[in-house]
């Protein structure tokens, strides 16, 4: 079928159309993009090189922090650019693209998380079969797992929208390209989609959010056997997983569990989860997790003492 359609670009009406609250808001955006990346990055590479991170935690939180710069990459760069242009025209294939790459990424960290509450699962409430059963093989399946989920998703969303007819409008009440804005525009009765939309979303994003609620609940409800010291260490862990779980899911569910329509609240929210959020995701798990502030600390040192012979060596 193709997209039967004259529409080549749509133009993003964006978060303001005042200039003054657009150059305020490409300077909070750009600070936050950079902190994001910075974030996501020095816990890659602090994990990576760090020989007492080597625990599957770890490994998943080196590919939530990779999501979570990816995801961003996918939607804060054209939004900054979009803010310092006052330009705001996306090619329809652009379009299709950054819907794909968000779908993507964001779907992988929904099964990312669920792997990841599996993992503390085993640690907390068996924790003498850890090693056998999160073996290296369980955790490259659980990663694929999570990046084929995401990819099926954000496939399906892809397929439903790219064959739409366009016909009218081209203007999107919204920063980037996401699907129900799309559902707007398009010149057929998209009523049925926007239900089957639903259930991919939305039903995914409940499900999967309950799951996760109910799996913490299990974890938290067996420390009562553990010391007072694995008790403390597990509960730390186990909170910021639940903040970062709560920072992702509350505003997705909200977004894509109701029938199709287009909210001006939804752009402020689409703000919280696709720029905030991958950027408290590496503040929440550094901060709260002593094994990772102390690699850290000792990783810079590393890297200051070598910096401080070099210096010393070159005078």
């Amino acid at each position: 079928m193709g997209h039967s359609n004259n529409v080549t670009e749509f133009v993003l009406l964006g978060l303001t159309q005042d200039p003054g609250g657009q150059k305020a808001l490409f300077v909070i955006f750009l600070l936050i993009y950079i902190v994001t990346m910075v974030g996501n990055l020095l816990i890659v590479v602090t994990v990576l090189v760090s020989p007492s991170l080597g625990s599957p935690m770890y490994l998943f939180l080196v590919y939530l922090s990779l999501m979570d710069a990816a995801y961003s990459t996918a939607i804060t760069p054209n939004l900054i650019k979009d803010l310092f242009c006052g330009q705001k025209r996306i090619s329809f294939s652009a379009c299709m693209g950054q819907l794909f790459l968000e779908h993507l990424f964001g779907g992988a960290e929904i099964f990312l998380l669920v792997a990841m509450a599996y993992d503390r699962y085993v640690a907390i409430c068996k924790p003498l079969h850890y090693i056998i059963i999160m073996n290296r093989q369980v955790c490259i399946l659980l990663l694929v797992m999570s990046w084929a989920g995401g990819f099926v998703h954000s496939v399906v969303q892809l397929l439903f929208v790219y064959n739409l007819p366009f016909c009218g409008s081209n203007v999107i009440d919204h920063f980037c390209c996401d699907v129900y804005p799309l559902l707007e525009l398009a010149c057929t009765d998209t009523y049925f989609l926007g239900l089957t939309m639903v259930a991919n979303g939305g039903a995914l994003c409940t499900v999967v959010f309950i799951c996760l609620l109910i799996s913490y609940g299990v974890i938290l409800s067996s420390l009562k056997t553990h010391s007072q010291e694995g008790r403390r260490k597990a509960l730390s862990t186990c909170c910021s997983h639940i903040m970062v779980v709560v920072l992702f899911f509350v505003p997705c569910i909200f977004m894509y569990v109701r029938p199709v329509s287009n909210l001006s609240v939804d752009k402020f929210i689409g703000v919280a989860y696709t720029v905030v959020t991958p950027m408290l995701n590496p503040l929440i798990y550094t901060l709260r997790n002593s094994e990772m502030t102390n690699a850290m600390k000792k990783l810079w040192r590393r890297k200051l003492a070598i910096y401080s012979t070099r210096m010393h060596h070159s005078y």
